[in-house]
């Protein structure tokens, strides 16, 4: 079951040039299974996720991506946003009170930069870094494949992820229509629910795909 966690609408993610629906018919289209709203430190309500359900035919689960001092982080099972949650102790606090999970996005920003990492003992350097960073401690998985990533950014974080142990997940990280879809995380269950979602990201029955959005055909990043 091909599920896209990372995606972003307007008006609730004001980077964002798609509507909700926009998204989710671009899903559906791009042949997934489901599709996760993931707004800037905002949430959908999982009433209005399965409206949205409801209306294209495609299954839609509500998650947020909040910015912490240990940069982006995906959550699955929180339903609002609470002053403090930019503190990494105080959002892990907070996930392991309610059930829920937390995903590193995006792993390689702030801890990769690609020219300077052409050197291999530079790239090994950065990747020795971001191992030893105790904020990885705080997560559930790494999203080791990201639909907006470079190649090289994607390689790291595929590196990262492997190293550390952790389940890992792909998203498209889209905010326009063309991007939905480009990324996507296989399940080895079928997913019905945020609840179903949440526990198989925790026992790390994922794997991060590449997908052409237009054929909808998985490659997986191993």
């Amino acid at each position: 079951m091909l599920i896209d966690l990372h995606n972003h609408t307007y008006p609730k993610s004001d980077d964002s040039f798609m509507s909700p629906d926009e998204l989710v018919d671009a899903a559906r289209l791009a042949g997934l299974d489901g599709v996760c709203i993931t707004e800037h430190d905002d949430f959908w309500s999982l009433d209005q996720a399965a409206e949205l359900t409801k209306r294209h035919g495609i299954l839609v689960l509500p998650g947020s991506e909040i910015n912490t001092d240990a940069g982006h982080v995906l959550v699955f099972g929180l339903q609002r946003y609470r002053f403090g949650m930019h503190k990494p102790s105080f959002l892990r606090a907070e996930a392991d009170s309610l059930g829920a999970v937390l995903i590193a996005a995006h792993p390689y920003r702030r801890r990769y930069l690609e020219d300077p990492a052409s050197d291999p003992a530079v790239r090994s350097e950065m990747l020795d870094r971001a191992i030893a960073d105790p904020d990885f401690r705080m997560f559930d998985a790494v999203e080791s494949f990201n639909g907006r990533g470079s190649s090289n950014e994607n390689l790291f974080a595929r590196d990262l992820n492997q190293i550390l142990g952790l389940p890992g997940v792909g998203g498209s990280d889209a905010h326009r229509v063309h991007q939905v879809g480009t990324a996507a995380t296989r399940f080895q269950r079928r997913i019905n629910s945020l609840d179903d979602l949440i526990e198989e990201v925790r026992y790390g029955r994922t794997e991060p795909v590449k997908l052409s959005a237009a054929a909808g055909m998985p490659t997986t990043t191993a």
